[in-house]
């Protein structure tokens, strides 16, 4: 059974290729931006994750969820960092963003830890 979010998985990296295919002056710059912010700084690369996975939440952007608990798995954060990142987006949104909580779970049970070592997602 297809779900959404091993849908996405497995569709993203062709849908983003096409989209910076057309778009490549809006690809180049959001990506140089990505790099510049996402490296490890005062924050860990594992934190960043967890605080963009939280915004995802708020701002209710599907792919973004998907995107960022596979990122921040991969950058090292646990099962239960991802769900208390999603918990505080929760407690900070109040119900629209509780009704996304499935999203986080149903991508951490996609992705086991072991996996998304391994998986690199396109940004």
């Amino acid at each position: 059974m297809s779900t959404d979010v091993n849908s996405f998985y497995r569709e993203w990296p062709s849908r983003i290729s096409h989209a910076r295919a057309s778009a490549p002056d809006a690809a180049k710059g959001f990506g140089a931006m990505f790099q510049s912010v996402m490296r490890p700084g005062a924050l860990s690369v594992s934190e960043k994750e967890l605080l963009a996975l939280a915004i995802g939440m708020s701002v209710r952007c599907e792919p973004c969820i998907y995107i960022h608990v596979e990122k921040a798995l991969k950058a090292g954060a646990t099962r239960e960092q991802v769900l208390e990142a999603a918990g505080v987006a929760v407690m900070m949104q109040g119900g629209p963003t509780y009704t996304y909580l499935p999203k986080v779970v149903e991508a951490l049970d996609e992705l086991k830890p072991e996996e998304a070592a391994a998986v690199g997602v396109a940004t």
